[in-house]
């Protein structure tokens, strides 16, 4: 019965970018490193810095697949007039995603700006609401794509034509998301941090098939929590959970990373952390930050079903991600909101 399971397995993984396109959407392990993926009020909101920049890159399912899916994503941030608004400051930033996935080699681009609005609510707290807008398209090859009915018991034979019939091999949209954020710093030890976010707000239209009825994205919500507290001269713990849902799939995402300084003010930081995608996988996680440049590394240890064909091997995932102030800003302008060394 597992190689019958198997089978059903690489074809369910062949064509599940064709069928089920819009079933769940591009997502990293480290969530806590894609700020503006995760709510675009995360826009601005840099409570130990005045900019940032980061990569991310993913390799998912390489062990089963021939073709594993591969993202990758860069976005950079940055506070703007924070010394002319009364308690307040506009994030501006923008993000691109680049995704490859499955044997017919489905691409997606997906391109946002964003920007939010932040005022501090006395001395201790600080509200912020943003949107972002973006153009996704998405391309795939037809020559490289199997169908079920294609398959005669032992291969995949293409000469047999398929009863599904793709209209086009480009689709390409606008998208918007919505969201607010709130943070608590009582004080220098302790960061409290939340929010919601709603994506494809518009709802549109993807699909590579003739138009249909369920053709429009369905809209995805994110809610999160983080907290960072100093619990000794040389250790600060990160505790953060995220929550997803669109349509008729769910994620729920929890766990911390420690921080232990190295050096005594800071510039050399190891990072160790773990957390648990519930039913589907253990994600270590391993770093170093060296002053304002921080490397961490996760891997997706399977822990569903899948771990009896993919051998615990679930997805690596590396991030880079450097903050930076703005040099002689003054006036509070490098005032640090959260817990340092």
């Amino acid at each position: 019965m597992k190689w019958h399971r198997k089978i059903v397995l690489l074809i369910s993984a062949g064509i599940l970018p064709v069928i089920a396109l819009h079933a769940q959407d591009l997502h990293f392990s480290q969530f806590f490193n894609a700020p503006l993926l995760v709510d675009p009020a995360n826009t601005g909101f840099i409570p130990d810095g005045d900019y940032r920049i980061g990569g991310s890159y993913r390799n998912q399912w390489s062990s089963i697949l021939q073709a594993p899916y591969k993202t990758m994503s860069l976005f950079g941030d940055a506070k703007l007039l924070k010394n002319k608004l009364d308690n307040g400051w506009i994030g501006l930033g923008a993000v691109i995603i680049s995704d490859v996935a499955g044997t017919g080699n489905l691409r997606t681009t997906e391109t946002y700006f964003s920007l939010a609005y932040h005022q501090l609510l006395g001395d201790a707290s600080l509200l912020t609401a943003g949107f972002n807008l973006g153009w996704d398209s998405k391309h795939i090859d037809q020559s490289k794509l199997t169908f079920p009915d294609q398959f005669n018991g032992t291969f995949f034979d293409v000469t047999v034509p398929t009863s599904a019939v793709l209209i086009t091999n480009n689709v390409s949209y606008f998208d918007m998301q919505v969201g607010v954020n709130y943070a608590y710093f009582p004080d220098n030890n302790t960061y409290i941090n939340g929010g919601i976010s709603l994506q494809h707000v518009n709802q549109p239209k993807e699909t590579f098939f003739s138009t249909g009825s369920d053709s429009r994205i369905p809209i995805r919500y994110i809610a999160f929590a983080s907290t960072i507290l100093k619990t000794g001269k040389n250790i600060i713990i990160s505790p953060a959970a995220y929550y997803t849902t669109q349509a008729k799939s769910d994620e729920l995402v929890g766990g911390l990373n420690l921080n232990y300084d190295l050096s005594g003010g800071g510039e050399k930081q190891l990072i160790l952390g773990v957390y648990d995608r519930l039913g589907d996988a253990i994600i270590p996680v391993a770093g170093f930050q060296l002053n304002n440049i921080r490397f961490t590394f996760s891997y997706d240890v399977t822990t569903s079903a899948l771990s009896n064909f993919n051998n615990l091997q679930g997805a690596s995932e590396l991030n880079i991600l450097q903050k930076g102030s703005y040099p002689n800003a003054g006036n509070g302008e490098h005032e640090v909101l959260c817990p340092k060394f």
